[in-house]
């Protein structure tokens, strides 16, 4: 279940973040506004992906919107914290442009790196009946 969440999660950020970086890096944004940008639409597109969920379960908006922060702030925070974080440390890579390839390796890999650290934060947390266990209810 565990696993599933964070893909859950994984997807949501990896839209945002992956869209941020692409809309900076072709702006030619400096890299603290294009990783600002990639943070927001990766908590943009998280919570959305959860708020289609629990709406179509019939749930009014405000009812819905609590749900998916409660279900999805630390599992998102976490793996944007990790996600950038290897990116900020990998050698070159905020300098990337769209068309190198340590752009695209180094955003697929860190990733991959914050799947493998959030998925026991999402276990730890709906072990306690928190976070993503408050989704399921709500499932069909």
């Amino acid at each position: 279940m565990a696993a599933q969440a964070t893909l859950h999660c994984l997807t949501g950020c990896a839209i945002g973040e992956v869209l941020g970086m692409i809309i900076g890096t072709a702006l030619g944004w400096g890299n603290l506004p294009t990783m600002v940008l990639a943070i927001v639409l990766a908590f943009f597109f998280g919570y959305s992906l959860t708020l289609r969920g629990v709406l179509r379960a019939g749930v009014d908006f405000r009812t819905a919107f609590r749900v998916a922060l409660a279900a999805d702030t630390l599992s998102i925070a976490v793996m944007e914290l990790i996600d950038n974080g290897v990116i900020l440390i990998w050698p070159s890579a905020m300098d990337a442009m769209l068309s190198d390839a340590l752009f695209w390796v180094s955003l697929a890999v860190s990733l991959v790196i914050a799947f493998l650290v959030t998925t026991p934060v999402n276990k730890w947390t709906i072990g306690r009946g928190k976070g993503h266990a408050v989704v399921h209810q709500y499932h069909h």
